[in-house]
């Protein structure tokens, strides 16, 4: 079995730790264990019970404080035996693929999305049928596209909801369009889910496809909404048996989270309020930055995301994305990911949820860029 080179973490690792303005990332700026501490409201209490946490093997499945906390986030269909917590939601991913796909079957895919979406897939053994987003449509998937795609053997369709590269919502109302062709294959329905609750618009949260099909599966993590990539906790959220199976794939990779990973996980869903009214005013704040930005340099555009963290940047040069961002790079250490990475060229993926001083000086380093190039 091969798999094809998984171009945008291959391009993070190269770049991101040598960037002077890392304007690539795409988690919301993370929080130091002091704050998260803090915004508890008990940091003695919570640094305590640290203190008292015995350093073995954890809960196999995920701490039941840390399952029900996770279930929190979804509706009835979704309690804490509904979760298994993996490494990140990158580990979460592969276990979902792993457990939903099957050699010979087709599984439909969105793109533009986080490759591991449908490379797995695609290493597996999968028919992959991409239904491409385009920009004309707001990012937003083409139900009738999906319908055509599917095929008798369609076992799998799988969505990125806010999306990854675009921050596209997809809304209720679309969602269960697409749900409808689901069923109408009874196949399972698998979203990415990394950036959900980072919608701009107050009162427009999207629901889980595992809120509304009894064959939806859910990914999430604490990296991206939550500010705690470093905890690499993620999770799997969907009905038993798809829950089952990933805990049978998970035998082989993964024994128990870390148990401090764990506790510091639940601190931070059990005080969900603060920890997204924080990343909130920063994703919020920012985009206007952004906009305003985007407003001032005529050669780029975009759809303005709706949610999230990241926007998928055009420019009108001729330049491939690969050589703009490593020129970029090269002029004065802003780093941003190239948009061939998601099969757009001209553009390049931004992120927005850094600390304010990094992304204003980041910007203000593509725009000497820009200009150094004639634009």
């Amino acid at each position: 079995m091969r798999i094809s080179p998984f171009g945008v973490e291959q391009w993070m690792n190269s770049h991101e730790e040598h960037a002077v303005f890392n304007i690539g990332e795409t988690c919301v700026h993370s929080l130091t264990l002091d704050e998260l501490l803090e915004l508890s409201g008990d940091a003695d209490g919570v640094l305590a019970r640290l203190r008292e946490t015995w350093l073995g093997y954890g809960d196999i499945v995920g701490s039941a404080r840390l399952r029900d906390a996770i279930s929190s986030l979804y509706g009835e269909r979704i309690g804490p035996d509904n979760v298994l917590t993996a490494n990140g939601a990158i580990g979460a991913n592969f276990l979902a693929l792993y457990a939903l796909v099957e050699p010979g079957t087709t599984v439909v895919s969105v793109q533009p999305t986080y490759q591991q979406l449908f490379s797995v897939p695609e290493s597996l053994g999968a028919d992959v049928r991409v239904v491409r987003l385009r920009e004309e449509d707001g990012y937003l998937p083409d139900v009738d596209a999906i319908r055509a795609a599917a095929g008798e053997r369609t076992t799998l369709i799988v969505l990125n909801n806010p999306n990854n590269p675009t921050g596209a919502l997809i809304d209720e109302p679309l969602l269960r369009e697409i749900v409808e062709v689901a069923r109408e294959h009874d196949a399972w329905l698998f979203c990415d889910e990394v950036y959900r609750k980072l919608e701009h618009e107050p009162g427009t949260t999207a629901p889980s496809v595992a809120d509304l099909y009894e064959k939806g599966v859910s990914s999430g993590s604490m990296s991206k909404s939550y500010s705690l990539a470093g905890l690499r906790t993620g999770w799997v959220a969907g009905p038993a048996e798809i829950v089952q199976r990933c805990l049978d794939v998970r035998d082989y990779t993964t024994i128990s989270a870390g148990v401090l990973d764990d506790a510091l996980a639940a601190v931070a869903l059990e005080h969900l309020d603060a920890v997204l009214e924080r990343s909130l005013g920063i994703v919020r704040g920012n985009l206007a930055v952004v906009d305003e930005w985007i407003a001032r340099e005529s050669h780029l555009r975009y759809v303005r995301p709706r949610a999230g963290t990241i926007a998928l940047v055009h420019y009108d040069l001729d330049v491939p994305s690969v050589d703009f961002c490593q020129g970029l790079f090269d002029f004065n250490g802003a780093f941003v990911m190239p948009g061939v990475a998601f099969g757009e060229e001209h553009a390049f993926r931004l992120g927005y949820a850094s600390a304010r001083d990094v992304l204003e000086g980041g910007l203000a380093a593509v725009s000497a860029y820009l200009r150094s190039l004639g634009a």
